[in-house]
C-alpha cells in the first residue's frame, strides 16, 4: 500500500466515523426540538456540555493510551505496548467511578454555572440524571475507538461507531416520538447508543486476542504518566467546543435571553459536525504520525502531516459553501421557530468564517500530541476558549448580541496565528525533523 493510499485508508473511516459522532450529538437535539420546541432545544443544549465531559474524558485517555500504545510499536523504541493498553483500560475504570459519584451530587450547581434557571434548569436536570448514570458507557464507548483505531482497525472503529448511532436514533424514536419520555427518554437513547458502541469494541478486542492482565506496578506508574501527559491534549481537543458552547451560552443568555439560547443551539448543533469532521482528519492521521515518529521515519511524518492540512482545508471550505447555500432552511431540522429560523440564517455566516483557520488548528494540534510535544499541544487546545472568554468580555459591550457572534471566528483566527507561531519556533528548534513541514506551511 502507497504512503497515500494508507494515509486515507485510516482518515477516511476516522472522518466518516466522527461525521457519524456528529449528528450522533444531533439526534437528540432533532427529536427533542420537533417534540417540545425551542425550550426542549436550548435545555438540551445547556446540559450538553455534562454529556461531552464524559466523551471528553474517554476520549482524552484513550487516545493517550493509543498514542503511546503506537509509538511503543515503532522499532526505534523499547517498551511493551500491552502495558499501554491495560493500564489505559484501567484508567477508563477508575474515570468512570470518580466521575459518576462527583457528578450525582454536582448537577444542579453545574446547570445553575451553565445559566439554566427555571423551566431550562428542571428539564435539564432530567436529562442529565439518566446521562451520569450511564457514564460507564459513554467513558468506554469513547475511549476504545482510538485503541482500536491504532491497532490497524479504522474500519471496526467506524462499525463500532455506526452501530451506537444507529441503536441511538431507534430508541430516540421509540423514547420520546412514540413513548413521551422526554428529555429522559432521549438521555437514555444515547447512553444505550453508547453501549452498544462499547460492546461492539469489546468483540474487536476479543477477536484480536488483545488480552488483559494487570501491569506491574511500576510497569502501571510509568504508563499512567505517559498517557495521561498526552491525554490533556486530545481531551481539551475534544471537550473544548464544549468550554466555547458554555461561554457562548452564557453570555447569549446575558445579552439576548432564552430566544438567543434556542438560537444558538441550532448553530452550535449545525457547526457541531464540521468540527468533528475536522477532527476526524487530525485523529484518523494520529496512528501513522505517531508510528513513524516511534521508527524516527520524519519525512513520513511530514507527508502524513501535508495530506491531513489539505484534506482538512477541502473539508472546511466544502462545508463553508453548503453551509452558506442552506443557511435559511439550516435551523428548520430541530424544529426551531420561525423567528428563530430567521436569525440563525442571519448569525450562520459569522461562524463559517472560522471553519478554515480551525481546520488549521484541529492538524497543527494532532500533529503535536501525535509526536509527544504536549506542551505546544497544550497550547493551542486551550487557546481558543481563553481567546473568546476576553472576545466575550469586550465585543459584546460594543455590539451587543453581535458582538457575541463576532467573538468567536474572531478568537478562532487568533488561535490559528498562535499554531502557525508554534510551528515556525518548533520548525527552528528541529529542523530536522520539520524543515519540510515549515516550507509547506511557509507556502
Amino acid at each position: 500500500m502507497s504512503k497515500k493510499a494508507e494515509f486515507f485508508y485510516y482518515v477516511i473511516p476516522s472522518v466518516l466515523a466522527f461525521a457519524l459522532s456528529g449528528v450522533y450529538a444531533i439526534v437528540d437535539g432533532f427529536f427533542i426540538g420537533n417534540s417540545i420546541g425551542d425550550a426542549g432545544l436550548a435545555a438540551i443544549n445547556i446540559a450538553y456540555p455534562v454529556t461531552a465531559l464524559l466523551q471528553a474524558l474517554g476520549t482524552g485517555i484513550g487516545m493517550g493510551g493509543a498514542v503511546q500504545y503506537s509509538i511503543h510499536r515503532g522499532k526505534a523504541q523499547n517498551g511493551n505496548p500491552q502495558d499501554y493498553f491495560n493500564t489505559t483500560i484501567l484508567l477508563l475504570f477508575s474515570v468512570c467511578l470518580l466521575t459518576m459519584a462527583l457528578l450525582t451530587l454536582t448537577i444542579h450547581p453545574l446547570l445553575s454555572a451553565f445559566g439554566a434557571r427555571g423551566e431550562l434548569l428542571t428539564m435539564g436536570e432530567e436529562y442529565l440524571r439518566i446521562i451520569v448514570l450511564g457514564a460507564v458507557f459513554q467513558i468506554f464507548g469513547t475511549g476504545f475507538i482510538p485503541l482500536i483505531r491504532n491497532m490497524g482497525g479504522s474500519m471496526a472503529a467506524m462499525y463500532a461507531m455506526i452501530a451506537g448511532f444507529l441503536t441511538n436514533i431507534i430508541f430516540d424514536y421509540l423514547l420520546v416520538w412514540v413513548l413521551p419520555y422526554g428529555l429522559s427518554g432521549a438521555a437514555a437513547a444515547t447512553i444505550i447508543g453508547q453501549g452498544v458502541t462499547m460492546a461492539v469494541c469489546i468483540c474487536y478486542f476479543i477477536k484480536v486476542r488483545t488480552g488483559f492482565s494487570f501491569p506491574s506496578l511500576s510497569a502501571a506508574k510509568t504508563a499512567a504518566t505517559s498517557i495521561l501527559r498526552i491525554a490533556l491534549s486530545p481531551f481539551g481537543l475534544t471537550f473544548s467546543p464544549n468550554i466555547i458552547l458554555i461561554l457562548m451560552n452564557k453570555f447569549a443568555m446575558l445579552y439576548g435571553g432564552e430566544d438567543a439560547v434556542a438560537c444558538y443551539a441550532a448553530i452550535a448543533y449545525i457547526t457541531m459536525i464540521i468540527v468533528l469532521l475536522l477532527q476526524g482528519v487530525g485523529d484518523g492521521c494520529q496512528p501513522l504520525i505517531s508510528r513513524y515518529y516511534g521508527q524516527k521515519a520524519f519525512a513520513e511524518v511530514r507527508e502524513t502531516k501535508r495530506l491531513a492540512y489539505v484534506t482538512a482545508g477541502f473539508i472546511a471550505l466544502a462545508c463553508m459553501i453548503l453551509l452558506f447555500a442552506v443557511r435559511s432552511d439550516a435551523a428548520a431540522l430541530f424544529g426551531a421557530s420561525d423567528t428563530v429560523q430567521r436569525e440563525v440564517a442571519e448569525i450562520l455566516p459569522y461562524f463559517i468564517a472560522g471553519f478554515l483557520f480551525l481546520a488549521f488548528v484541529r492538524v497543527t494540534t494532532s500533529g503535536f500530541y501525535a509526536t509527544e510535544k504536549n506542551n505546544f499541544a497544550y497550547i493551542l487546545v486551550y487557546a481558543e476558549p481563553v481567546m473568546l472568554f476576553l472576545l466575550l468580555l469586550a465585543v459584546p459591550r460594543f455590539w451587543g448580541i453581535t458582538g457575541i457572534w463576532i467573538a468567536a471566528p474572531l478568537s478562532q483566527m487568533i488561535t490559528a496565528g498562535i499554531a502557525l507561531a508554534a510551528k515556525k519556533y518548533d520548525a527552528a528548534k528541529s529542523p530536522l525533523t520539520n524543515t519540510y513541514d515549515s516550507c509547506n506551511m511557509e507556502s
